[in-house]
């Protein structure tokens, strides 16, 4: 199995109290990752509270809240980075 790491950073801003994780995984395990991608997109609290999470930790790609996930349309790993940066602006506001 091929694998890539093309993102894994964690940011923490402790003034605002703020965790930012990014985890993307370029893979060719089809089966368990059919669009070829493993992906974390977190924003969240650092007393665990998550703000915005994209992932497809499951085999399916979802985003959070809420807790159990909400089912999303997969349309491109760039695609999602660009709408996970432009809610952590927004919030960030």
């Amino acid at each position: 199995m091929t694998e890539r790491v093309v993102i894994d950073e964690t940011k923490v801003d402790y003034e605002k109290g703020i965790v930012r994780e990014e985890f993307i995984l370029r893979t060719d395990d089809t089966e368990t990752y059919p669009s070829g991608w493993k992906y974390r997109l977190h924003y969240g609290t650092l007393d665990g509270e998550t703000i915005v999470r994209y992932d497809n930790s499951h085999g399916k790609h979802e985003r959070h809240p809420p807790e159990e996930g909400e089912p999303i349309e997969f349309e491109g790993m760039e695609e999602l980075w660009k709408k996970f940066e432009k809610e952590v602006m927004e919030k960030e506001r």
